[in-house]
């Protein structure tokens, strides 16, 4: 289990950097198609719109940092160890979601839109490389791995549903484009279901992890 998990951990960059490949090598095709996107979006926006996304982009890195500390914080107050095991699990997955994330970056070094076309007009100014989406790794990340933590669906629905507004909202703000949004959150979600199956090969007993490496 330990080979497949690090095999489909190797496979997930290689599929994300395709993904971009495809769309350079596709580069007509799919700028037009995510310019179009962005310039529709740019052109229905309001100020209090954009005051809604700008506040849901700004509140992800403090809703991914606090929610695995407050998990935790209940898991110590209660003396739960499983609670305590998920809270890990979460800052795990969102750790190893950024990093990937970072990699991709400057490995791919894409520039933000209104770097490519000065015609896409940002809502907020922000530096660095665009693909993928930080913002939208880290919050399907931070949803996967709550809902393998905790599988319902009072937990799964607000989860997904932050993290598609969080998605939306870098689009909205025309800081990058739909693949970067796309691969950020196969890269988040991805990055959980990882971290989940290296935990869980970690928890097993030895003669365990001997078994089911064949």
């Amino acid at each position: 289990m330990k080979q497949n998990s690090f095999f489909s951990l190797k496979m997930l960059i290689t599929q994300c950097v395709f993904l971009f490949v495809l769309t350079g090598g596709l580069e007509a095709q799919f700028f037009n198609f995510d310019k179009t996107i962005l310039e529709d979006i740019a052109d229905h926006r309001s100020a209090n719109t954009t005051d809604f996304y700008l506040a849901i982009s700004n509140a992800n890195n403090y809703v991914c940092l606090r929610l695995p500390i407050g998990i935790m914080a209940t898991g110590l107050l209660t003396h739960s160890t499983e609670i305590k095991q998920r809270a890990l699990y979460i800052g795990e997955g969102i750790m190893v979601s950024s990093l990937l994330t970072k990699s991709l970056k400057n490995i791919v070094q894409r520039p933000r839109p209104f770097e490519s076309d000065t015609t896409l007009i940002p809502a907020e100014m922000v530096t660095g490389y665009s693909f993928p989406s930080g913002h939208t790794s880290e919050a399907f990340s931070t949803a996967t791995a709550l809902t393998i933590a905790y599988p319902k669906w009072y937990v799964i629905v607000p989860a997904y549903l932050w993290a598609a507004g969080v998605g939306y909202s870098r689009l909205y703000l025309g800081v990058h484009y739909p693949t970067d949004v796309i691969a950020g959150a196969l890269l988040g979600a991805g990055s959980a279901w990882i971290t989940y199956k290296v935990n869980k090969w970690i928890q097993d007993k030895p003669q365990n992890r001997l078994a089911n490496m064949f």
